[in-house]
């Protein structure tokens, strides 16, 4: 079945929303499944609707849900509104800032907040408590208020917003040129054996799960990564680990981690969230399910941050203590590993 042109809006009357390339090697697949491997918190019934609608376009015309995306289709998911992230709401929302000058804060997110608006989370995020909380935010490059760099929703701590263009310009620079500092306290399942060690891989998206991201180590896709890690604790079937961001790709320490055989504990995007160590026992699965419902996230916490400040040109380093989450979950596997021995 090819496109419907059937009379409607002209692509230029729409803002597009979505939009995707299927790679080569994709195989003929609907469009409204395509675009569930591609779109976070779709449902199949909205793009359905959206198809429906004339909203769901490939390679320049509308086309209904059973179309067969195949490799080198230009997929765009367009609406008559633009998109929720650029109508940006200042929100009332509290704000753990643990510095503040004319240029910059720091600001200490907590976990199950997001970073920006997108689909699925036009408020209640960390951009819209800032403009409430300032009107003076610089755009990045994505035309994104403040943001310098980013962490998942479901990761804690620390992020510098810029305020100024040419603090946002100076900051930029520094996470580009990897002289920024960035450590991060994570629980992995297994025992990490080395001490410490570098993981370096090339990361891109999941060539079949679009959610997840992927390592690339011969490096034919994606963009270099590098990872430093030092063991902190050993705790029986988990490790407390620090790790060091040379780059920073996203979901970077989550994909880094799984690669070496240690995913984070409770990362569900990952398999975190199953038992990947330990026993069978009955009693086990019990503790370690009650340690899920302690931190129901991954856990990874920005637990460091280092910068040159873009106006005294000084360095400067931030430090948080680890949420009460994740305290809580390492203290009760700190408590299960003395008691194992």
């Amino acid at each position: 079945m090819g496109p419907d042109n059937s009379p409607g809006l002209q692509e230029d009357e729409l803002y597009e929303h979505h939009r995707i390339l299927a790679p080569n090697g994709q195989k003929p697949l609907r469009v409204d499944k395509f675009l569930m491997n591609f779109i976070e918190n779709a449902t199949r019934n909205k793009i359905q609707q959206a198809a429906r609608d004339g909203n769901v376009w490939v390679n320049g015309a509308a086309v209904k849900q059973n179309y067969k995306v195949k490799a080198g289709d230009e997929v765009k998911v367009m609406f008559e509104h633009p998109p929720h992230e650029f109508l940006l709401v200042p929100e009332d929302i509290p704000l753990d800032i643990i510095y503040e000058d004319d240029a910059l804060l720091v600001v200490n997110k907590p976990a199950g907040m997001v970073v920006h608006p997108g689909h699925g989370n036009y408020s209640g995020t960390l951009i819209n408590a800032l403009l409430h909380h300032t009107e003076n935010l610089a755009l990045n490059s994505n035309e994104r208020p403040g943001l310098v760099h980013r962490i998942d929703k479901d990761t804690s701590g620390l992020l510098v917003v810029a305020k100024t263009e040419a603090a946002m310009t100076h900051l930029s620079k520094q996470f580009f040129d990897k002289t920024s500092e960035r450590e991060y306290v994570a629980l992995v399942w297994g025992n990490i054996e080395d001490d410490e060690g570098r993981i370096e891989g090339n990361i891109a998206r999941h060539p079949k799960n679009r959610l997840q991201m992927h390592v690339f180590p011969e490096g034919d896709e994606g963009k270099e990564a590098v990872t430093y890690f030092k063991v902190l604790e050993r705790l029986g079937y988990v490790t407390l680990v620090s790790c060091k961001l040379e780059t920073g790709r996203t979901h970077q320490i989550r994909v880094h981690m799984k690669y070496i055989g240690h995913t984070l504990f409770n990362d569900e995007r990952y398999g975190g969230e199953k038992i990947l160590k330990g026993t069978t026992f009955t009693k086990y699965r019990q503790f370690v399910e009650n340690a899920f419902k302690i931190l129901p996230r991954q856990a990874l916490h920005a637990k460091t941050l280092g910068f040159v400040h873009p106006v005294t040109k000084k360095m400067m380093r931030f430090d948080s203590e680890l949420p009460e989450d994740m305290m809580h979950c390492i203290e009760k596997w700190r408590q299960y590993a003395q008691n194992s021995t």
